[in-house]
């Protein structure tokens, strides 16, 4: 019942996974990106004999080496906390987010365990061209790492490919490949690893561009450049792409989250895209105000990019907390009343088997399976929660937009003057590039604030709200673990830092001074 929930415990619970989640998501984009850039840099040199080439490969896959060892124990603590935190959510769904899990285990992390041993002290110890092979594996595998883990968030954002089973309470799969190959997985997947090749390519040219403002490694510098921001801005390019892909199946599926994003409160026809815009503070559902201060809008744009029709009809947050029967939108309070007809239902049912009364069990089941759909609102109490915070989502939305169209024009024009040999004279170029790597990891932050925080107050799309998927534990040891992995995690994102600064100064030949190396 809602009276028994603990909010701190559930509070304090996902304010733990986010915590380790963004401590964790420092690591990943770097593990996603550089290896494949590792790998062309050693094409080049396999097919040139071209020794510089080789040189810049080890430089970047000794940081590469230093931010995947650091990032892999972060990854841990995730995985643990589904166990510890979130154990109902796990009970109930654990059938099917743990395959996909499981095959990150067997597939992914052991295709790079085997072969990073490999790509880091294979130099000049095996074949040019089978070392070569094994950083593509190790690449291939972090991908596939990220493919597994991506499709288990999908799933809770539009679950498909199962059914439920009243006899156990669970959720059981019943189609493996409709859960990998949901449309939603697909874009999920696209676009999150994209963006951890835009982050990986700022990386490797903010610190090339370090090298070229200080004049030490200047080949390395210039080199590395090119290739990453070649690489960079393919990846923004396509990031642009899927981002579309992503916003338009969440209008499908998650249309709360697109009111959010779009900070839409009266849904319309042809509603157009707000491209710059403030909130109105303190704006409420149903209060008859205005919902910004002001904005700038493309008109007919959302309903383009969200149902491929310029007149299409957006729903607001009014409309899916009220209802709008000319849409044929269903009120957010009878979906709670249809929830909560299920949620008595089920009990009904376990209770008729355990008596074995087949008869009511049978006609239980009957109303449950009709009202199932509607199963989680039965958890909810006020209406107006089935819509997550509207100025935290809209305003990271656009965040994450304008930061990757401005990604597209400085990849370009960084490519244009690195080719053309005149990035080195830009010294404010360089700079910006500099600055350019923390703004991609805000930009990809702010992605997954829409992502996650937009999925509230949903575990479970429709099916588990987030207040009850928690362990039942006292909310006092998830405070207590909450200061603990904070410091933990604090102290590695700092010993990384140190680590890879030092050997970032020291450049590709380890001089302790930082000498020349041109």
């Amino acid at each position: 019942m809602i009276e028994n929930i603990d909010l701190a415990l559930v509070n304090w619970s996902r304010g733990q996974f986010a915590l380790v989640a963004l401590y964790h998501w420092l690591f990943i984009p770097l593990t996603l990106g550089m290896t494949y850039i590792i790998a062309f840099t050693q094409t080049i040199y396999v097919r040139t004999g071209d020794k510089e080439w080789e040189r810049i490969a080890k430089f970047w896959a000794k940081l590469f080496g230093i931010n995947f060892a650091i990032g892999v124990g972060t990854g841990i603590i995730l995985g643990l906390e589904f166990g510890t935190n979130w154990a109902n959510y796990s009970w109930i769904s654990g059938d099917i987010f743990g395959a996909p899990l499981a095959a990150e285990g067997i597939m992914a992390f052991f295709l790079e365990s085997t072969f990073i041993a490999v790509m880091f002290f294979g130099w000049g110890k095996v074949s040019k061209k089978f070392h070569l092979v094994s950083i593509y594996l190790v690449a291939f595998g972090a991908s596939l790492s990220a493919l597994w883990i991506l499709v288990a968030n999908a799933w809770m954002n539009y679950p498909v490919g199962m059914v439920f089973n009243p006899d156990t309470a669970r959720h059981e799969m019943v189609d493996f490949w409709a859960v990998l190959f949901s449309p939603y997985a697909i874009n999920k997947f696209l676009h999150t690893i994209t963006s951890g090749f835009v982050i990986s390519s700022f990386f490797i040219v903010a610190v090339s561009g370090w090298y070229l403002l200080k004049g030490r490694n200047i080949l390395l510098a210039k080199r590395s450049i090119v290739i990453a921001a070649s690489f960079g801005l393919l990846s923004s390019v396509f990031l642009a792409t899927t981002g579309d892909g992503s916003a338009y199946w969440v209008a499908q599926k998650q249309p709360a989250k697109l009111a959010a994003m779009e900070g839409l409160y009266e849904g319309q026809e042809g509603a157009g895209l707000v491209a710059i815009g403030m909130l109105r503070p303190g704006k409420q559902i149903g209060d008859g105000e205005k919902a910004f201060v002001f904005k700038i809008e493309i008109p007919k744009l959302l309903s383009v990019l969200g149902y491929r029709n310029a007149n299409a009809f957006v729903p607001g947050a009014e409309d899916l907390v009220l209802g709008n029967a000319g849409q044929d939108i269903m009120s957010a309070d009878e979906k709670i009343s249809r929830g909560k007809v299920a949620l008595n239902a089920l009990a009904e049912y376990k209770e008729a088997v355990a008596l074995d009364d087949m008869q009511s069990a049978s006609a239980a089941q009957a109303r449950f399976e009709e009202n199932y759909y509607y199963m989680g609102y039965g958890h909810l109490f006020d209406p107006n929660g089935i819509i997550p915070n509207v100025p935290f989502i809209f305003y990271s939305f656009r965040i994450m937009v304008m930061l990757g169209f401005a990604f597209i024009a400085l990849f370009l024009l960084i490519l244009y003057l690195a080719v053309t040999d005149k990035l080195q004279e830009n010294r404010w170029l360089l700079r910006t590039s500099i600055l350019a790597f923390p703004l991609a990891f805000l930009a990809s932050m702010a992605g997954w604030i829409v992502a996650e925080v937009g999925r509230q107050p949903w575990t479970i799309q429709g099916l588990l709200p987030t207040m009850v998927s928690t362990s039942n534990i006292n909310a006092n040891a998830v405070i207590l673990t909450f200061w603990m992995f904070a410091a933990l995690l604090t102290v590695l994102v700092l010993a990384e830092f140190k680590i890879m600064t030092t050997t970032i100064k020291r450049g590709p030949d380890n001089a302790k001074k930082g000498g020349e190396n041109v």
